[in-house]
C-alpha cells in the first residue's frame, strides 16, 4: 500500500527542503502539497479573514508550479491543495479528514506569527498531529 505524504508549503526555503526531503526519503509515497490562507490577526485578538489578506492567487499557482517542478526534478508527483484558517488548525484537520500516513513540514514559515514565534506551526502540529510529523530544519 502507498503511503500519503502531507507537505504543507509556502515559499520559504524550510519549505522547499521540507519537499526535497520527503520526495528523497519516500520516493515511492503519493504527496499532497497543501497551501494555507492565512488569515490576518486582527483586533480583539480574533482570527479574521479579507480578500485583501488573501495571497495573490496567481502567487499560489506559482507555488505550486515550483513544488510540481521540484517533483519532476525527483522523479514523483504532486497534487496540490489549498485551505484557509490558522495553519496549525488547517494542517491537522486535513491529516483528520484525509488518508494522510506522515507529515513533513519546514521548521520556520515565511510570515507572520508563524515566523515571529519561531516555529510555532511546526511545534503545535508536532504535538497534535494524529499521524507522524518529520520537521526539517
Amino acid at each position: 500500500m502507498t503511503e500519503t505524504i502531507l507537505v504543507p508549503i509556502d515559499d520559504s526555503d524550510r519549505s522547499t527542503e521540507a519537499l526535497e526531503f520527503a520526495f528523497d526519503s519516500r520516493p515511492n509515497a503519493t504527496f499532497i502539497a497543501l497551501h494555507i490562507y492565512e488569515p490576518t490577526y486582527g483586533e480583539g485578538f480574533a482570527w479574521r479573514e479579507r480578500e485583501e489578506d488573501r495571497e495573490d492567487e496567481d502567487e499560489v499557482e506559482a507555488l505550486f508550479a515550483h513544488a510540481k517542478e521540484i517533483a519532476d526534478e525527483h522523479g514523483v508527483s504532486i497534487e496540490t491543495t489549498t485551505s484557509n484558517g490558522k495553519p496549525s488548525d488547517e494542517i491537522i484537520e486535513y491529516a483528520e479528514q484525509n488518508p494522510i500516513d506522515a507529515i513533513v513540514m519546514g521548521s520556520h514559515g515565511r510570515k507572520g506569527a508563524s515566523r515571529v514565534l519561531l516555529g510555532s506551526v511546526a511545534e503545535t502540529v508536532t504535538r497534535r498531529s494524529p499521524v507522524p510529523v518529520t520537521v526539517v530544519r
